[in-house]
């Protein structure tokens, strides 16, 4: 899944660690998520979002169709 948080993040001046603390999770977590190691849960993407005031979750997180394994389970 490709992302813009860090793009946003920057924007509004942010360091890792400063959103890392705002949103309850580990400075790491961020790194992860912003070099494509890790995709959010959907509460965390949310709380993301809304935090770096991006319209919509997918203005910050674009899932690729391509990367999605539709084959039952």
């Amino acid at each position: 899944m490709k992302n813009y948080v860090k793009d946003f993040r920057q924007e509004r001046g942010l360091s890792q660690k400063d959103l890392a603390r705002l949103v309850g999770v580990s400075r790491q977590t961020i790194n992860a998520l912003e070099n494509g190691r890790l995709n959010p849960s959907f509460i965390l993407a949310y709380k993301i979002t809304v935090l770096l005031n991006a319209s919509t979750m997918e203005e910050l997180f674009v899932v690729d169709e391509d990367e999605i394994d539709w084959t039952p389970k």
